[in-house]
């Protein structure tokens, strides 16, 4: 895929402010600092399209990018915010799960999840959440480039361990790395393939 234009549409608070419109929605999704920024960035080949924070937890809203006129990149807030208060983390969850459960334009949805880092415990139920629930998604390890090669197949191989604790078959799995531009075609050409399919052919 080419992207050839990447334009911001809204922000939401809430999924009856999404766009109206018959596009369809490819989410991306993790936890605080796991540079969802940078990817949707390097993605678009759009270096402010989405904010970068030093600040984990900054994206709070729902925010809906207009891709090519053919589709939206959305991204939505991270979960398990360490420095907010257990109130504002509930809003969070809410607007994250009635986005993710609810809204009928999600056609597909990326978890990522920082590869240097032990599976997490949080990333597991949500992961394990999105499977109890149907809803058809594939996991992006970020920040590919601080480990060697033979770092990220060991890193890729005890978490695909992990997940086979629970799963009998895995998600699509993409290794990806903002400052070297890694996984970029890999990712797109699989959207490409995913907006041409049926919503019941992701599942």
């Amino acid at each position: 895929m080419n992207i050839t234009k990447a334009i911001f549409k809204c922000s939401s608070e809430r999924i009856s402010q999404v766009p109206k419109d018959a596009l369809r929605d490819v989410a991306f999704i993790g936890r605080s600092n796991v540079g969802k920024s940078s990817l949707i960035n390097m993605l678009t080949r759009h270096g402010g399209l989405a904010k970068v924070s030093a600040t984990p937890g900054k994206t709070r809203l729902i925010n809906h990018f207009r891709i090519n006129d053919s589709w939206y990149l959305v991204d939505l807030p991270g979960y398990g915010y360490a420095r907010t208060s257990k109130q504002l983390r509930g809003s969070f969850a809410k607007i994250i799960t009635d986005y993710i459960f609810k809204c009928e334009k999600l056609h597909f949805l990326f978890v990522l999840v920082d590869i240097r880092l032990e599976p997490q415990k949080i990333d597991l139920e949500f992961i394990n959440l999105l499977g109890e629930h149907g809803v058809p998604f594939g996991i992006i390890f970020t920040k590919a480039d601080k480990l060697s090669a033979a770092q990220r197949k060991h890193a890729i191989a005890r978490y695909e361990q992990t997940l086979l604790e629970q799963w009998e078959e895995l998600p699509p799995r993409f290794i990806s790395s903002s400052e070297k531009q890694m996984g970029r075609e890999e990712i797109l050409d699989f959207i490409e393939k995913c907006l041409k399919a049926e919503p019941s052919d992701t599942e």
